[in-house]
């Protein structure tokens, strides 16, 4: 098993039918430049997990700080291939991400999941994730 950052326009093709699965609103090229353009001017990382030469699961994240959670890395996207869940896969990621984390001086691991997802949320609550916030949204058009 080998996890790393994503960075040249091939890897981002790459993780494209993995996100795709979270994410399905992304067309390949708007998925790309999306990636170039908004998210890693931002400082949103992505990374890849593959098990024997194949793409297993993906994520999206970022370090970043604010006055209630001080310095903490955000995970926007956690997922793996639907024909490669309960492997270890994203346990996998998640601790890199949190030693990822860790060593750039984070204190705290935090995301989002949506209410629908009850599998993911029993994922996170087996990793002793622990629900603190709601989220609220609201569109502005």
């Amino acid at each position: 098993m080998e996890i790393r950052l994503v960075e040249s326009n091939d890897e981002i093709l790459r993780i494209y039918p993995v996100l795709k699965q979270l994410r399905p609103q992304y067309s390949e090229d708007n998925f790309v430049h999306f990636v170039q353009t908004e998210l890693f001017p931002r400082g949103v990382r992505l990374a890849q997990l593959s098990d024997d030469g194949q793409l297993v699961c993906a994520a999206g994240f970022r370090i970043s700080a604010s006055l209630a959670w001080g310095k903490f890395v955000y995970i926007d996207d956690l997922v793996s291939l639907e024909t490669n869940r309960s492997k270890g896969y994203g346990k996998a990621m998640l601790d890199w991400i949190a030693a990822y984390g860790k060593s750039q001086g984070c204190h705290e691991l935090h995301l989002d999941s949506g209410v629908q997802r009850h599998e993911a949320h029993r994922f996170y609550l087996r990793e002793r994730m622990d629900i603190v916030f709601y989220h609220f949204k609201k569109v502005l058009s």
